[in-house]
């Protein structure tokens, strides 16, 4: 009893952590990479010990300093957001093993290292779902899905589509023409960024534009591959093979279908003359459905050896005309020079007589 008597009780009589901003519910926070000092004094009679302890999502009640004067300090460097969580200045009397304990939270803000991703989920082609995912700060980022779009004078104009504070927002578009050429931009706020360090994503909406060749000829009982290419739209447009009635070409074993990266490929195994006419290359997005017509001719295959057959003997005619005309000119060789020489002679001739006639004058 004497000995209770004799010592006092232990009191906490300042604790701070600095520098370090209050919450409205008394939580503290500080800024990733700071340099932050824990400062705690105490009173117990006849003497004191303190401990500065924490307590993290991976650790339990670490003891960071000890002392046994009234003041006991430590200090973190560039701190991380492993260092996030509860921090206590105990104050014990070693004589009675009474104790006074000061916590609080203390809370390390970050921004995501990385900028935000905008991505589509298409649910149909005429109805598709955009996201912007900024993952991997605390706390939850600000993110607002918005529209800019150059008006006269190319102004960029802006409206807002959907925001909220999370690591994601989604906005979801339906199909209208007024969208293509659209730019959506999704903007990151963060605490722990100036506003001029904000960061963004965007995606310029495209219609699709399918590229074919038009006219294709093939011989009757070969294969022939029509392709399409569609590279540029975005949302990525669905793109397909459709006959002229509008039905799909389903895969088979005459028709096949394949893609290599942008292009979309039909390829046709012996080909009849029911197979001729038009096919076309149908692309479809969030934006617009856009369609090219492919128009295949079959010829058959008799046809095609009467004309070969009368091209070469169009070919034979002429070399053979040829060889004719110069067997003929080589026998003919005395007589063309001889008759080029008489008219020299006689031009000669001619000549000298003018002359002489008008001497004679």
């Amino acid at each position: 009893m004497l000995k209770k008597c004799l010592t006092g009780v232990p009191k906490i009589e300042s604790a701070a952590i600095s520098p370090a901003t209050h919450l409205s519910n008394g939580t503290l926070f500080v800024y990733k990479g700071s340099n932050v000092s824990f400062n705690c004094s105490g009173a117990s009679y006849p003497s004191q010990n303190l401990f500065w302890s924490f307590q993290g999502v991976s650790s339990s009640n670490d003891s960071l300093a000890s002392g046994s004067s009234s003041w006991l300090g430590f200090r973190i460097e560039d701190i991380q957001p492993s260092s996030q969580g509860e921090y206590s200045c105990i104050i014990r009397n070693p004589l009675s093993n009474m104790t006074a304990n000061w916590s609080t939270q203390l809370l390390v803000y970050h921004a995501p290292e990385r900028h935000p991703e905008c991505l589509w989920k298409i649910e149909d082609p005429s109805h598709v779902q955009f996201n912007c995912s900024w993952s991997g700060g605390y706390p939850s980022p600000s993110l607002h899905w918005g529209e800019n779009h150059h008006g006269p004078g190319n102004e960029v104009d802006g409206s807002l589509l959907v925001a909220g504070e999370a690591d994601s927002v989604v906005v979801s578009l339906n199909r209208s023409l007024r969208l293509d050429g659209l730019t959506l931009k999704c903007q990151g706020h963060h605490p722990a960024l100036s506003p001029e360090k904000e960061r963004s994503c965007s995606l310029s909406l495209k219609s699709p534009n399918p590229e074919v060749k038009p006219f294709v000829t093939v011989l009757e009982g070969s294969n022939v591959t029509l392709t399409c290419t569609e590279a540029n739209s975005l949302p990525p447009a669905s793109t397909t093979w459709r006959r002229t009635n509008n039905d799909a070409v389903v895969s088979g074993s005459r028709f096949i279908l394949s893609q290599e990266g942008p292009n979309y490929q039909l390829t046709i195994v012996n080909v009849t003359k029911e197979d001729e006419g038009f096919y076309l290359c149908h692309s479809e997005n969030l934006l617009m459905v856009q369609a090219q017509e492919v128009h295949l001719t079959v010829k058959l295959a008799s046809s095609a050896y009467t004309g070969a057959i009368i091209g070469i003997f169009l070919a034979v005619m002429i070399v053979g005309t040829g060889i004719v005309t110069a067997k003929l000119m080589y026998a003919s060789r005395d007589r063309i020079c001889l008759g080029k020489i008489l008219f020299v002679h006689k031009q000669a001739i001619f000549n000298m007589i003018k002359t002489c006639h008008i001497t004679n004058f």
